[in-house]
C-alpha cells in the first residue's frame, strides 16, 4: 500500500483512484462498508482503490481541549486499512489552514486537480470544507461537473447504527466486547513499554507500562487483555490496570500490563494490547497484602475469561470476513 501526503504531486500511479473520504477513525464496520463499495468500484473502472483520510484527526483542531478521543493512531489506522486490500492511502494534513478551504476548493484543488479522482464514495452524512458546508449533493454536482462518479452509502445497522462515536461510548462505559462487534475486531492500544517504579515486580506482578498518547481513555479498572509483544507473533494471556493508581497516588493514566507466564525483558519493545473485557473499577485497598489477594482474584478472572470461547481471539474477524 502505498501512503500519499502530497496530495497536489500525487505519484502518476496512484492518480485517478476510486476513493473513499472519510476519517476512519476505528475503521470500524461501518467503515469496511463504504470500502467494500470502493473496491467494487476501483475493480470496475481499473482503478487504484484509495482512502483519503486526514490527520491529525479534525477534532484536534476544532476542539482541542478535549480529552483524548482517538480510536486508532494514524500507524494503526493504516495497518487496518493495509489488511484490507487498499492500494493506496492519501494523507490530507489537516491544519488552520487546510481547515479554512471552502468545499467547492477541496474538491476542486485536491480531488480534482490533485488526485484526478474516477469515483468517491462516502457515508450519507459525511461533510466537508469550511464550516462543512460541503454536502453529498454538493459533492454530485461537482462529479457531474467535472466527470467522476459518486457514491453515497447509508450508515450500517440503521437507527442503531456504526458510528465511532458510538464505539467511543462502548468503550467509556466498560464494555469492550460490544465495541468490538462494532469495531469488527478487538480495540486495541499498541505502544513501546516504559520504564515504570517496579512496584509491580515486587508485589510478584511486573507490569509492562503502555502510555495512551492522545488515544481515547477507556473507563478506568482491570481487564482481561491479550498482548502480542513485537516481533513474537503470539497473543498472550494477560491482565491490565488501566488508570491513575490511586492507591499510590498516581496523576497520568497508564496502562499497566502483566503477561501470564512470560519472563521476557520488556523495556523499550513494542507491545499490542487487545481489550477483550472489564473486570473491575479502580479501588484503593487497606494494605499490600489486601492489593495482592485482589491482584491474585484478577489474574484467575483474567484466565477464566480468555479460555473462553466467547472471548476468542478471532471470533469478530470471524464474524465480519
Amino acid at each position: 500500500m502505498r501512503i500519499v501526503r502530497a496530495l497536489d504531486h500525487v505519484p502518476a500511479a496512484a492518480r485517478g483512484p476510486a476513493v473513499a473520504l472519510g476519517n476512519f477513525d476505528g475503521v470500524h464496520r461501518g467503515h469496511e462498508g463504504v470500502l467494500d463499495v470502493t473496491r467494487a468500484a476501483a475493480g470496475k473502472l481499473g482503478a487504484p482503490f484509495g482512502v483519503l483520510t486526514f490527520e491529525p484527526h479534525p477534532r484536534q483542531e476544532f476542539r482541542p481541549q478535549d480529552p483524548p478521543f482517538r480510536l486508532t493512531p494514524f500507524r494503526a489506522k493504516a495497518l487496518r486499512l493495509r489488511a484490507l486490500g487498499l492500494d493506496a492511502l492519501y494523507v490530507a494534513r489537516f491544519d488552520r489552514k487546510f481547515s479554512q478551504r471552502t468545499a467547492d476548493a477541496f474538491v476542486r484543488d485536491v480531488l480534482v486537480a490533485g488526485m484526478g479522482v474516477r469515483h468517491v464514495v462516502t457515508g450519507e452524512d459525511f461533510a466537508f470544507g469550511h464550516q462543512r458546508r460541503g454536502t453529498a449533493a454538493l459533492l454530485q454536482q461537482w462529479g457531474d461537473r467535472a466527470g467522476f462518479g459518486v457514491t453515497l452509502v447509508a450508515p450500517v445497522g440503521g437507527a442503531d447504527a456504526v458510528k465511532s462515536s458510538r464505539v467511543r461510548a462502548l468503550l467509556n462505559e466498560g464494555k469492550p466486547a460490544e465495541a468490538a462487534g462494532m469495531l469488527g475486531d478487538w480495540w486495541r492500544v499498541v505502544g513501546r513499554v516504559r520504564h515504570g517504579d517496579a512496584r509491580g515486580r515486587t508485589l510478584g506482578y511486573p507490569t509492562a507500562n503502555l502510555l495512551l498518547g492522545d488515544l481515547l481513555q477507556p473507563r478506568f479498572g482491570v481487564y482481561a487483555v491479550r498482548a502480542t509483544v513485537a516481533g513474537e507473533g503470539k497473543a498472550r494471556p494477560a491482565v491490565a490496570s488501566l488508570g491513575v493508581r490511586p492507591m499510590f497516588g498516581g496523576i497520568i493514566p497508564l496502562l499497566e500490563v502483566h503477561l501470564f507466564d512470560y519472563a521476557g525483558d520488556l523495556y523499550g519493545r513494542e507491545l499490542c494490547v487487545d481489550v477483550i473485557e472489564y473486570l473491575r473499577p479502580e479501588a484503593t485497598f487497606a494494605d499490600l497484602p489486601a492489593l495482592v489477594r485482589q491482584m491474585d482474584a484478577d489474574s484467575a478472572r483474567a484466565r477464566a475469561v480468555l479460555a473462553d470461547p466467547a472471548y476468542a481471539a478471532g471470533r469478530f474477524r470471524a464474524a465480519t470476513g
